[in-house]
């Protein structure tokens, strides 16, 4: 940016500055993290950009992963001699995106994608490389964040059915607007001024190749981010974008970048996965059981959908196996939550057996 913007064009605003005068007293000052490639972090303040040091004593204070700053925080700086500043703390979201991701010794932890996000543009390519499953799991993401998901289906100028994919993708989505367009012709394009609104913070998310660095490029008007082809044998993308990173647009819409995921695995994500899959848990509210597995049990409505054919029994293996994945992120990341999951499946297992070795005993009895 050649020139600083005032901090409200950054997405500061009156209660962001209300909430902060106790930090102000103490003589530290805002900054938001525009740019983050791995332990650099850049921030622009009211007096211009800078570097932020993250020193020892807040290393050694944060209580995970996901208090260091990333891209979109807003932070507390106390300014330094030389013109950057010391991080002081991270300033409350109103928005994560937070995916799973393994440490040494096997626990989990998750790491902050992007922060203070209001509309996350979920970019899927209508290649070979479409996926309905990875788009139920990135809406999950998206819900489980705090902003709105907005589906944006890339590479119409390829796909000989594009109605057809709207439709297949509106049978998961809900309610959340789809749109397709061409990033590569532009078309379909003009659709996202409805979302650009200034001030506002946006965030794109898609796996490697399905066209979020040639989208930025269009709404920043220039070539920015390097742009790379698909691979040709198996339509997979190579990695562009190699940090992330808030641009300032236009119009006055403020949005990230982030470079393709490969995997997103999810953290907290209950909420979110109800949301991404409301029509199961809409039906799932008239099964007779209030834990009902949506099995063998008697009165199961999600299984009656499953037979009628109101619903596709892929989608619920697909919930069942995001929920598995998160139940087992929660275990990893907490050795007393997994020590205390491992003792009640024991005493199930337990009583299961005495059970059994009682009607065993009443059978050779009779």
């Amino acid at each position: 940016m050649d020139v600083t913007p005032p901090m409200e064009v950054m997405g500061w605003t009156p209660e962001r500055e209300a909430a902060f005068a106790e930090h102000a007293e103490a003589g530290l000052v805002p900054g938001r993290v525009v740019s983050q490639e791995r332990d650099v972090v850049h921030a622009i303040t009211a007096s211009g950009p800078l570097d932020v040091y993250v020193q020892r004593g807040f290393r050694r204070s944060a209580a995970g992963p996901g208090s260091f700053p990333t891209v979109g925080d807003w932070i507390a700086l106390e300014p330094l001699v030389d013109g950057d500043g010391a991080l002081r703390t991270v300033l409350p979201r109103s928005s994560a995106f937070s995916r799973g991701q393994s440490e040494r010794g096997g626990r989990a932890s998750g790491q902050i994608l992007a922060a203070n996000v209001d509309t996350a543009l979920l970019v899927a390519a209508l290649d070979r490389d479409f996926n309905l499953r990875r788009i139920e799991r990135y809406l999950a993401l998206a819900w489980s964040s705090g902003a709105a998901p907005v589906i944006l289906l890339n590479k119409a100028d390829v796909c000989d059915d594009v109605p057809g994919r709207v439709a297949e993708v509106a049978g998961i989505a809900s309610e959340t607007p789809i749109h397709p367009l061409s990033a590569r012709t532009g078309s379909g394009l003009e659709v996202l001024d409805r979302y650009l609104v200034a001030g506002q913070t946006l965030v794109l998310l898609g796996s490697s190749g399905v066209g979020k660095s040639t989208i930025t490029n269009s709404l920043l008007g220039d070539q920015r981010q390097a742009v790379q082809t698909v691979r040709g044998d198996d339509h997979r993308g190579r990695h562009t974008t190699v940090r992330r990173e808030l641009f300032l647009l236009p119009g006055g819409a403020l949005l990230i970048d982030t470079p393709g995921l490969r995997a997103v695995g999810l953290v907290d994500a209950d909420e979110g996965l109800d949301s991404a899959f409301a029509d199961i848990a809409l039906l799932a509210e008239r099964c007779r059981f209030i834990d009902c597995s949506h099995g063998p049990e008697p009165g199961c409505a999600v299984r009656a959908a499953i037979e009628s054919g109101q619903l596709d029994e892929t989608r619920l293996r697909s919930q069942q196996k995001l929920q598995r994945e998160i139940a087992a992120t929660e275990r990893r990341s907490s050795p007393a939550r997994s020590h205390a999951e491992s003792r009640r499946f024991g005493r199930v297992i337990r009583n299961a057996c005495k059970t059994q070795d009682r009607l065993k005993g009443r059978q050779e009895t009779d």
